[in-house]
């Protein structure tokens, strides 16, 4: 990846803002729906909303809330060690994402047949759609270079603390450390977990370099 969080100032407008803009709010959107998809096929889904659906076994609360509220606990240090990482694009996947994901949800319940999801047929080969959904969006929102969700922001944050472990290395490690506590909370971890971990660099590298005309 070309671009470097660490440049984005607290909600600063770079070039191109609307365009950016634009382009962060259909990332959202798509990242949303296609999370829904993820979680309505039960093969897993990224590790952080691994941990949600974890918290989600444990208080009466909907998938969407407890997102939000998991992100507010990392938003808090993220003020703390970096400020200027927050922008549109935390605010939106940060208050957004989960409820997006909560609603599309819902409408799968009202245009799909009863018991759709249920069928192995069906969730397998929404699999590869749903996922591509889902980090296509999720690149989307990242490139448009608007801040990024305290998920995201953490390990950047630690990187720069802890020079003596690559940025590569904190990633997984947090990745992985995400994924554990849902797993032991009752989230979903498949093989979309994995498939994120692996793919989500690449597509962010080649959705920039297919939307840089946008956002340049």
């Amino acid at each position: 990846m070309s671009f470097n969080l660490k440049n984005v100032k607290c909600f600063a407008r770079p070039p191109k803002f609307k365009n950016r803009m634009i382009m962060m709010l259909c990332g959202v959107l798509s990242q949303g729906m296609g999370l829904s998809l993820l979680r309505s096929v039960n093969l897993g889904t990224d590790p952080c909303s691994c941990l949600t659906q974890g918290v989600t076994n444990f208080v009466p609360l909907s998938f969407g809330t407890c997102q939000l509220l998991c992100h507010l606990v990392t938003f808090m240090f993220v003020i703390r060690f970096d400020v200027g990482m927050i922008g549109f694009g935390t605010v939106g996947n940060m208050c957004f994402l989960g409820y997006i994901s909560d609603f599309f949800k819902w409408i799968w319940t009202l245009v799909l047949p009863a018991g759709f999801f249920e069928a192995a047929m069906n969730r397998y080969l929404l699999l590869i759609p749903s996922l591509a959904v889902f980090l296509l969006g999720a690149a989307a929102y990242m490139c448009a270079g608007l801040g990024s969700s305290p998920y995201d922001a953490l390990p950047f944050i630690i990187s720069g603390h802890v020079k003596r472990i690559s940025f590569k290395v904190v990633r997984m490690i947090w990745d992985i450390s995400f994924m554990a506590a849902g797993f032991l909370l009752g989230g979903d971890v498949g093989i979309v977990t994995v498939l994120v971990a692996f793919f989500l660099g690449p597509i962010i590298t080649w959705v920039q370099k297919k939307l840089e005309v946008f956002i340049i």
